[in-house]
This record gives C-alpha cells, sequence and structure tokens, in this order.
C-alpha cells in the first residue's frame, strides 16, 4: 500500500472510530435509556453503572500496564518469592478489595430502592401481551391499559404480578427491572422527577410477541395528573355509535365503563383513543393502525389471544374505528 493508501486508510479508521464513540455516547440518551435517569431509582442505577465502570478500568489497566511492563522492562525473570507476592497481591488481595468496595456500594442501594411512603399505588398485571394497569385511589379502583402515567415528585408504589407466565417490568429511564411471577405480588417503588414520555418494556421472554410488549410512561405535573386521573375514572363519553362493536362481540372480552360492554379477557377500552399507542406499544394510535389492528390481529402480533376479524365488511371496520376512536 503507498503512502496516499496509507493516509486515506488511516482517515477511514479514524471516521469509524468517531462514528462508533457517536452511536455509543446516543445511546446514553433517550426515552429508553438507563444511562439518562429521570427518577431517584434510575439515578442510583446509573450511578452504580459508572462506579462499577470505573472499577473495572482500574482493573483492566492495571493488568494491561503490568502486561506491557512485563514485556518491554523487565528483561530478567523474577525471583520465586517475588512471582509468589505478585499471585498473592495481584491476583488475591487486591481484586477482593476492589469487589468488595464495589459489592458494598451496590447493596447499601437496595434500603434506597424500597423505601418510600407511596402517595399513589398501582397494580400492574402482566399477561400476554399487554399491560392490564389499575390505579387503587381514595374514590376506587380505575382500570386502564399499556400505559403508566405518574405524578412528578411524588413518589409511586408499584405492585406487580403475572396472570400467565414470567414477565419483567422495566422502565430504564426510572427505575431498575424486577420480574412479575404468577401467584407472587412484587413491590417496586418509583421517585419519577422529570417530566416527560418514557418507555417501558418486558425485560423476560414470555412468548412469541414479548419483543412487542411495551408500554408508555408519562410523567406529568402532580394537578396534570389528578386532572387526567378524574377523567379516566369517567365513564365512556362515546361520540360514535357503539353497535357494530357489540354485535361482533368485542364486549365479550374487553370492558367499555358505562355500557354493556363488560368483558375483563382484555384490555378495557373505556378511554383507548387518548392513549398514544395500541397494541402495547405496537402502533401509533390512528385511525388507519385501529382498523389495521382489528382485522390483522395475529398477523400483527404472533400468538395474541385476540381473533383477526379481517372478514368484516369494511363498513363494520369503519364503524368499530369510529366508536374506538370517540372514546375518549
Amino acid at each position: 500500500m503507498g503512502a496516499k493508501g496509507g493516509r486515506a486508510f488511516e482517515g477511514l479508521e479514524k471516521a469509524a472510530l468517531v462514528a462508533g464513540a457517536g452511536l455509543l455516547l446516543g445511546a446514553c440518551s433517550g426515552p429508553q435509556s438507563a444511562l439518562d435517569p429521570a427518577g431517584r431509582e434510575a439515578a442510583e442505577v446509573a450511578r452504580l453503572f459508572w462506579v462499577m465502570l470505573a472499577g473495572a478500568a482500574i482493573i483492566w489497566l492495571a493488568v494491561i500496564g503490568t502486561a506491557v511492563f512485563a514485556g518491554r522492562f523487565q528483561k530478567t525473570p523474577l525471583g520465586e518469592r517475588a512471582g509468589l507476592r505478585i499471585v498473592l497481591w495481584a491476583g488475591a488481595i487486591i481484586p477482593t478489595l476492589i469487589l468488595a468496595a464495589l459489592l458494598t456500594f451496590g447493596l447499601r442501594l437496595m434500603p434506597v430502592l424500597r423505601a418510600g411512603e407511596p402517595a399513589l399505588t398501582v397494580h400492574v398485571s402482566g399477561e400476554q401481551y399487554w399491560w392490564r394497569v389499575t390505579y387503587r385511589t381514595a374514590q376506587g379502583e380505575v382500570e386502564t391499559a399499556n400505559e403508566l402515567r405518574l405524578p412528578a415528585g411524588r413518589p409511586a408504589e408499584i405492585l406487580l404480578d403475572s396472570a400467565d407466565v414470567i414477565h419483567s417490568f422495566w422502565i430504564p429511564a426510572l427505575a431498575g427491572k424486577l420480574d412479575m411471577i404468577p401467584g407472587r405480588t412484587n413491590r417496586l417503588v418509583l421517585n419519577p422527577e422529570r417530566t416527560g414520555t418514557y418507555r417501558g418494556v418486558c425485560a423476560e421472554f414470555c412468548g412469541r410477541a414479548h419483543a412487542f410488549m411495551a408500554f408508555s410512561v408519562e410523567v406529568m405535573e402532580p394537578a396534570a395528573f389528578e386532572a387526567w386521573l378524574a377523567r379516566e375514572r369517567a365513564p365512556a363519553a362515546a361520540t360514535a355509535d357503539a353497535g357494530a362493536f357489540l354485535a361482533n362481540g368485542c364486549g365479550g372480552c374487553h370492558s367499555v365503563r358505562g355500557t354493556p360492554a363488560t368483558g375483563t379477557i382484555g384490555p378495557d377500552l373505556t378511554h383507548v383513543a387518548a392513549r398514544p399507542t395500541l397494541g402495547a406499544g405496537l402502533l401509533a394510535n390512528t385511525p388507519a393502525n385501529r382498523r389495521r389492528f382489528v382485522s390483522e390481529t395475529e398477523k400483527l402480533k404472533p400468538g395474541v389471544r385476540m381473533p383477526a376479524f379481517g372478514a368484516l365488511e369494511s363498513d363494520q371496520l369503519d364503524a368499530i374505528d369510529a366508536y374506538l376512536g370517540s372514546l375518549r
């Protein structure tokens, strides 16, 4: 390779390094980044990551430094006693001290991640492949699905369980993950501090549509949250006819408060039009996507228990979509 070719190769190499660094730094922010915390628990997890990374870097530098020194500067072999001292200190004592310090630092986080007097209690149940969300308030329970709204600056107790298989509840920007186990209720305390919309996911493989089991998390100002909860508590105020929805059996699986639809198998649809997504984060909540999800359910979300209604006439699908779109 000539001098010009060598310089070109070096230029490409530098460009690749810069691009790689940009990608790595870009992954440190966003609505699903554990390194861009928006809550107290996530901030502690991020701090633990950086401390562990620093500890790993110190060990790595020590090992590489020793290897370089031994290869370039240590020209004569060490004696047996010197070798034993190196093995004892570098192989046992120093790693034990560093790991003990990191373990102590990590263990001190456990009380922080479970402490706090909750101002709000929310029961979240994982199901294949969606999330049943129930707010427990003094005025009674309010059920919704596939979205979580929380007031900023107030601790919230999240009670987690599963109706079928093991799921895992994870909102990287707000807290670490916690398993949802059938027959057991686990408790997670969230202290959201920054308003915004974040993404939560199922972090435990739970079946064919595991990758399509997400949910949105909106952290709101307390007054806005209380107003939203009051609206969510109210029954449906649909402006479109429910005939096609009820005639095709949708009310046997879904509930719409204040109507004959009282099913409990699937998500509560009382205010479905106000949710940002459909199918647990699968599609944006638009008329075209609502119609598509009703008619191509199995195709969009393999393994889901809802049957596809693709055999319905176009006017029936339009009527169902119009009704769902009016449920705000």
